[in-house]
Order: structure tokens, then C-alpha cells, then sequence
């Protein structure tokens, strides 16, 4: 089974100057744990995760600095360099890919633009359907 065949293909990005604040209403819009992030050719560039927020947040204790989180570019804070894999890839090989690198989610990519994308709980799902 290929990566096309589970992953999903409407994604929802956010660019690199939007606000923290603002991804994070897509990322409960949508109700996923990071989106990729994407620059102004609509290029992956990155990822932003609930991880990284919380993570930005733990880092303080004073509601100012706290507050002015949310008000920061995107770009201040995601993960440079998302995991993609192609959509001809084997979800196996994607399976492997995301033990290997400690991630959620790969981008799933197809010359350079953005097609997909494909997480741990879409291959738990293939499996536990006998799709694989």
C-alpha cells in the first residue's frame, strides 16, 4: 500500500507571517496537533506543532510575556524542515520514517508542492481496518 492511498489530501497550512495566535485557530479549526507551515510560493518550510506553543509558553511564567506569544510570527517558533515523503512511497517506508525521526506526521509532497499528509493514527487506522 502506498502513502497516497491512506494520507490526507486536503491540508490546511498557515504562512510563515502569520501570527502564533492565529494558528492556533486553524490548528482547533481543523483539530490537528501542527500544520505545515508555508512561505509566500507555498513552499513547506516547516511545521508548527502544539508542542512547540507549549513549549514556548512553559518558557515563562509572566501573563505579559505569555500574552505576547500570540502575537509573534510563526516563524519565531515552528520547526524548520518538515519530514515529507513522496506519495508513491510505501506507508511502510512512511511507518519507519516516522519511528526513525520521533514524529507525528510526515508532509507527503509530489515534486516539490505540497499533496498531503500522513500521521502515525493513519497508518494505526490501515491496520486496524486489515486496508493493509
Amino acid at each position: 500500500m502506498r502513502v497516497a492511498d491512506i494520507m490526507h489530501a486536503d491540508v490546511r497550512t498557515v504562512e510563515l507571517d502569520a501570527t502564533v495566535g492565529e494558528a492556533i485557530a486553524a490548528l482547533a479549526d481543523v483539530h490537528v496537533s501542527a500544520l505545515p507551515v508555508t512561505d509566500p510560493r507555498g513552499v513547506v518550510v516547516g511545521v508548527l506543532s502544539t508542542t512547540d506553543i507549549l513549549g514556548a509558553l512553559s518558557e515563562t511564567s509572566e501573563p505579559g510575556v505569555r500574552e505576547q506569544l500570540f502575537d509573534e510570527p510563526v516563524r519565531d517558533l515552528m520547526t524548520p524542515r518538515s519530514r515529507v515523503i513522496a506519495p508513491d512511497a510505501t506507508v511502510l517506508e512512511a511507518a519507519k520514517e516516522m519511528l526513525s525521526l520521533g514524529v507525528h506526521r510526515l508532509f507527503v509532497e509530489d515534486k516539490g508542492h505540497l499533496v498531503g499528509v500522513i500521521s502515525q493514527t493513519d497508518v494505526v487506522a490501515a491496520v486496524a481496518t486489515a486496508k493493509i
